[in-house]
């Protein structure tokens, strides 16, 4: 029984030995273990999170550490052990832990910058290093690194209501900055601070290149040392923003060093500038050399610079504070003693102090936020701008102050000098001109020789300005007021006759007469000559000299005109065209082609006779006009010889090159003919000529004509349907959705073909804009459109309905189209409200800046716009808000379109409209459902068959009459 007890005593004392053991143990391993921070809540709205503060840092911890978790949903606690990615691993970790508190999962990167100012100290600054090797999540695999040359960044995802703790490894015990963004919010900030760091970068480059180019012009000792300053300005932003990464390939070591000699030179070029700008070396010569062991010492720290950067960084900024308090004791010290640098110095140092302090609150972590470092690069740059605006100032004032300001006179002599004019003084009473320089020789004359009595000028005058010479002179004494302003020629020694411009002005005497006469004269031989070559250019062409096309036509015309009118004049066109033209450029180059087309130039010249007409009309081609003979004979010989002519060899480069030509000819004989349709028929003839082989001339035959495109043939019957009035005009009615009522009509235009019948426009009215006849139809469909409404409102009475008509691209990029309407609206006496015009995208696309401001007149004249075929072209909504368009007319394929889409489609356009306070009509409505659906999206009016097909005028007046039944009738 005792022995029993024993034994359960020994037993009992065992277990709770062995349990204490363990409690013992427990203890000891979790007070070796390192504790998790409490979790940072992220919600979905949360785009930046500074983890700095709630990240904790251990350091010397081995390659193994091991941490308790953050407690998670459950509120557990758990453990894990990370390794480092390597084994010279410094034992170097950081912690922290997220919670996801949002009901999505989310996105975020972990960003640690390699480099801050802020709170990098003056004393061995942290110069900026890698800062995370690895970051190992709680939950699943190592975070993926995202490339980032300035900072370590890392991506994580976060499920809804997680809570994960990471672990970081660290290639440094410090960690300035910790960042977790929303990945977006991150990429805008860099591409933000990245478009100023590129603006700054750019300014500094450009200041640098400036003073140096200053220097090597001007030359003075201040400029190099600016320069200095300025590119070690520029070599300072470009380490601190990054930009010397993307020149060459540097290491995280390599970057420290780089960052300190960076600032070295900054603090050198500094004590260098105040030390050349101020001149100290004048005042006392210890001064220049203190500077110059100052500024070796500085030399030194690039070499310092390579073994222990944060040294040489350091000292580097101690210079800074000693540079910027010794140029304030010396600006002070030299500005009393009314030195003009020290003076002119004092905002740029004020300006550098402000900088020093701010500075020096930013490397001491009393200033601390992402936007000071960047703000004091640009405040680097806005010194050395303000430094150069110093020089340049100092400079050009040539080291003084200028005292006082120039009198009236002095500035306009200085003003007349500057010009280059010359004086032109006439002493009337003394009846004597003087020039100012002397204008005599400049006109190659023996000095001297234009000063004198006024008429001695006459007999170097151009005959045909003698008379208008004097006459004004004359004037302007007999008025006793006024301006003389005069152009006229004179000869000068060689021969040749200068223009020159006078402009004077009277002076009177007590008794009122002119006494005397003074201005300037001045050389204007060169602009006159520039207005006769542009005048020449306009109508010649400027290789051969010979008209142009449009000069040939005109000629052309004038004796179409005056061959209708007698039998002595019956011209005959020859179109000419050089035979593989284009083999002789490409053999033997365009200089030699142009020295063959000048040669040839000279050979017809000498078979013509005055009263003939040759011109280019363009490339190889010429045209003729032969007037001096009509015997068909006769012209058949001149048109042989003019093929002969050409086929003479031309000798060029000691080459022998023998052409041909396609010559086509046609004479006059139809009295309905005109020069283009004439030259036209000469050009058919001449293709022909060239389709059978070339060298050869081919007679005009009216069978050609219809050989030859019919788009040709419909160009001159269109041309005579306009005189002969073939075309009309039907109105299609455009009606008000709300209650079917007619607010208006689409003017269209019909031409009835004698031959072949009703030709639909869309078949003619391209050919006319391809032609010079779009303008005078345009013109007639708007004057017709507008003669037809009054003539409605004359039978009628005042009726409430407007008229559409469609404006081409040929009449808006007419310079005369606003003044025609204006003369067409005060001619027909016509509302201008009552007119809208409609132009298509593509019509405004061709000249979209003369377009706009063209509509913006018309739209001034009350007349209203419309933008036509809505929906069909890329880019409608820039053309709503860039012209001053108050409609837009759907086009029928948007409207007819039977996808799920159309109803959203519509409804947004007419949504818009109405926000943009414009009109809709829909065109090609089909059927009664369709326009009432688009009467309650809000559509204004529609225009399809379904409402009427396009009337004539009596028949549309016949509709208004039983339509508005109220009104006047007449």
């Amino acid at each position: 029984m005792t022995s029993d007890r024993n034994r359960q005593a020994a037993a009992g004392r065992r277990l709770a030995a062995a349990l204490a053991a363990a409690i013992l143990a427990f203890v000891g391993l979790f007070s070796s273990l390192a504790l998790a921070a409490e979790p940072v809540k992220i919600a979905r709205d949360d785009t930046a999170l500074d983890l700095t503060a709630t990240t904790e840092i251990y350091t010397n911890q081995g390659n193994a550490f091991q941490v308790s978790t953050a407690a998670g949903a459950d509120g557990i606690r758990r453990r894990i052990e990370v390794r480092a990615s390597s084994e010279d691993h410094q034992g170097d970790w950081a912690v922290f832990a997220l919670a996801n508190v949002s009901e999505e999962q989310l996105e975020r990167v972990i960003v640690a910058p390699h480099f801050r100012l802020a709170g990098s100290h003056i004393f061995w600054p942290d110069l900026g290093s890698q800062r995370i090797i690895s970051i190992t999540p709680s939950e699943g695999f190592a975070l993926d690194r995202v490339p980032s040359p300035d900072a370590d960044v890392f991506r994580i995802t976060l499920n809804p209501g997680s809570v994960i703790t990471f672990v970081a490894e660290l290639a440094t015990p410090n960690l300035p900055q910790i960042y977790l963004w929303e990945p977006d919010a991150y990429k805008d900030t860099v591409n933000a601070f990245t478009l100023y760091r590129g603006i700054v970068l750019g300014i500094a480059g450009l200041l640098a290149v400036f003073l140096t180019i200053f220097f090597v012009v001007k030359g003075t000792s201040m400029l190099p040392a600016a320069a200095a300053l300025a590119w070690a300005v520029l070599a300072y932003i470009c380490v601190d923003f990054g930009f010397l990464e993307k020149l060459i390939s540097i290491t995280s070591s390599d970057q420290r060093i780089w960052r300190a000699g960076a600032e070295v030179a900054l603090a050198s070029s500094l004590v260098i500038f105040l030390f050349t700008y101020l001149n100290l070396n004048r005042w006392h010569v210890h001064l220049g050399y203190a500077t110059f062991a100052w500024i070796l010492g500085l030399a030194l720290l690039f070499g310092v610079a390579i073994y222990d950067p944060s040294i040489a960084a350091g000292i580097a900024r101690l210079s800074f504070a000693l540079t910027g308090t010794v140029g304030i004791a010396l600006i002070f010290y030299l500005g009393f003693n009314r030195y003009d640098r020290a003076i002119l110095l004092i905002p740029t140092w004020a300006l550098i102090i402000v900088w020093l302090f701010g500075g020096w609150l930013t490397v001491t972590g009393q200033l601390d936020n992402d936007i000071i470092q960047p703000a004091l690069g640009g405040g680097l740059v806005l010194i050395v701008l303000l430094i150069g605006f110093t020089v340049m100032q100092h400079a050009f004032a040539g080291g003084a102050y200028q005292q006082g300001l120039f009198s009236d006179l002095e500035r306009q002599s200085l003003a007349l000098t500057g010009s280059g004019d010359t004086v032109w003084d006439w002493d009337v009473a003394r009846d004597r001109v003087v020039t100012i320089p002397d204008i005599s020789v400049r006109l190659g004359l023996a000095p001297g020789t234009m000063h004198g009595a006024a008429r001695n000028w006459l007999p170097r005058l151009h005959p045909d300005d003698r008379d208008r010479f004097r006459a004004t002179l004359d004037v302007l004494l007999e008025h006793r007021k006024g301006r003389l302003n005069h152009e006229f020629r004179i000869r000068a020694e060689d021969g040749h006759f200068h223009w020159l411009k006078i402009r004077a002005r009277p002076v009177l005497g007590s008794n009122g007469e002119v006494i005397r006469c003074v201005g300037t004269i001045i050389d204007v031989t060169e602009q006159k000559n520039s207005i006769d070559r542009l005048l020449s250019d306009a109508m010649h062409d400027n290789l051969t000299g010979l008209p142009n096309h449009e000069v040939f036509l005109d000629r052309l015309q004038s004796m179409l005109t005056l061959a209708s009118g007698t039998e002595t004049v019956r011209p005959t066109v020859l179109a000419i065209d050089i035979d593989r033209y284009k083999l002789v450029n490409d053999s033997l180059g365009i200089a030699a082609g142009d020295n063959i087309l000048i040669a040839l130039t000279r050979r017809l010249r000498r078979l013509m006779k005055p009263q003939d007409t040759l011109a280019r009309i363009g490339g190889d081609e010429f045209g003729l006009i032969l007037v001096s003979e009509r015997d068909p004979v006769k012209i058949a010989d001149f048109a042989d010889a003019v093929s002969k002519a050409i086929m003479v060899p031309i000798n060029f480069a000691n080459r022998e090159v023998i052409l041909t030509a396609s010559i086509g000819l046609v004479s006059w004989v139809d009295q309905q003919e005109n020069a283009a349709s004439l030259l036209s028929d000469a050009e058919l003839a001449m293709y022909r000529a060239k389709r059978a082989g070339g060298n050869r001339v081919e007679p005009f035959r009216p069978a050609f004509r219809t050989a030859g495109t019919d788009r040709l043939q419909l160009e001159t019957d269109l041309r005579r349907a306009i005189e002969r009035k073939e075309l009309s005009m039907v109105y299609q009615p455009i009606v008000r959705l709300a209650d079917g009522e007619v607010a208006g009509f689409e003017a269209l235009m019909r031409w009835d073909h004698p031959k072949r019948g009703n030709i639909p426009p869309s078949e003619f009215i391209p050919i006319a804009e391809m032609s010079d006849l779009i303008e005078p139809l345009g013109m007639f469909a708007l004057e017709r459109a507008t003669t037809d409404l009054m003539e409605w409102e004359r039978h009628t009475g005042e009726i409430p309905v407007f008229v559409a008509v469609n404006l081409s691209s040929a009449q808006l990029l007419s310079s005369e189209l606003y003044s025609d309407i204006r003369a067409l609206l005060g001619k027909t006496r016509c509302d201008p409200h009552r007119i809208r015009l409609e132009l298509t995208e593509s019509v405004v696309m061709e000249n979209p800046e003369q377009a706009r401001l063209l509509l913006a007149k018309l739209k001034e004249t009350g007349i209203s716009l419309a933008l036509d075929d809505f929906g069909t072209g890329y880019s409608s909504l820039a053309y709503l808000t860039r012209f001053p368009f108050d409609t837009i007319k759907l086009d029928k394929a948007l409207v007819n379109d039977r996808s799920d889409k159309r109803s959203v489609l519509l409804k947004s356009v007419i949504s818009m409209a109405r926000g943009l306070e414009m009109q809709v009509v829909a065109e090609g409505i089909e059927s009664d459902a369709d326009a009432e659906e688009l009467a309650k999206l809000g559509c204004d009016f529609g225009q399809s068959y379904l409402f009427g097909a396009p009337l004539g005028s009596e028949s549309i007046q016949r509709l208004l009459k039983e339509r508005f039944p109220l009104t006047k009738r007449a």
